[in-house]
């Protein structure tokens, strides 16, 4: 059975300080996206895949299509509330995003 903390419906995005965000864009530099937003936008499928992909790595970034900035902003700011983690940085069309494992976090973040 699937503890409660773990669904992403019910996990809030942690409240980041611009240093905690510096450093997790530095983290965040060399990774690759892990998850693409196509042309059909944000479905449940794709939410829920975002979701499976921060339980395994905490810091991950995401990439959407082509497309204008305002609706590319809206998408990733509703994948970010949809999956309980915080919005770390956007340039262009990649996103990062950083949601805490709820058992053991496995990347340390400054206090403040």
């Amino acid at each position: 059975m699937e503890d409660a903390a773990h669904d992403s419906g019910t996990r809030r995005a942690p409240a980041l300080t611009e240093r905690q965000r510096r450093h997790l864009r530095g983290l965040a530099h060399a990774l690759k996206p892990v998850v693409r937003l196509g042309s059909a936008g944000l479905s449940a499928a794709v939410a829920a895949e975002t979701a499976r992909a921060l339980d395994a790595h905490e810091l991950i970034k995401v990439k959407a299509a082509a497309g204008g900035r305002e609706a590319r902003d809206q998408l990733f700011a509703a994948l970010a509330q949809q999956t309980g983690s915080a919005l770390v940085h956007r340039i262009g069309n990649v996103a990062v995003l950083y949601r805490p494992r709820s058992d053991l976090p496995r990347i340390l973040i400054p206090d403040h």
